[in-house]
């Protein structure tokens, strides 16, 4: 693995077609979000506002990518009943699809015969996985980030991805549970 992997926004900034992300754990406890998810567990309100502080990074990077026809797609695999967790970030996915992306999620016991990675990853252009390494308690590891661009590790991880996509319920129809 090189010492020095590219920033995610880099990596997003260059892609061309594609950009897919795949989600399994229930719980993060990422610190950039770690503010607006106690204000919504204390008030039940989510900034949904995509010109926000808190969302204009993100909006503002995944509409670039779309608008230079990159799709980007999104898949949760989500245990129910689901974490709190996954309420909040459920709550605020409208923002993501604002973005341009295209969010799915897939109940745990839909997946069970899936052979899927033990990481969570993006995918970008189905040439280079970046692995998102996260502790038990759902902060960064060290090192957080660790890509990948053996086309076997792509292959069984772009997968994977799309089997889960495949049986995976859109997000405006998902309903919490």
């Amino acid at each position: 693995m090189p010492q020095n992997v590219p920033s995610f926004e880099e990596l997003m900034e260059a892609a061309q077609h594609s950009a897919v992300h795949l989600e399994m754990r229930d719980q993060y406890a990422v610190g950039d979000e770690v503010d607006d998810f106690n204000m919504w567990l204390n008030t039940g309100h989510r900034d949904l506002d995509p010109a926000s502080q808190y969302w204009t990074p993100w909006v503002d990077l995944i509409s670039r990518a779309v608008a230079r026809g990159v799709v980007v797609r999104r898949a949760r695999v989500v245990s129910e009943p689901v974490t709190d967790y996954i309420r909040y970030e459920h709550a605020g996915t409208v923002v993501n699809i604002v973005a341009g992306e295209q969010v799915r999620w897939l109940p745990r016991p839909r997946a069970v015969d899936l052979m899927l990675p033990g990481a969570d990853l993006w995918i970008f252009d189905g040439t280079q996985v970046l692995f998102n390494h996260f502790t038990g308690v759902g902060e960064w590891a060290d090192p957080p980030l660790e890509l990948r661009s053996e086309p076997g590790i792509v292959k069984q991880c772009s997968d994977a991805f799309e089997a889960v996509w495949e049986r995976a319920v859109p997000h405006e129809i998902y309903e919490i549970r």
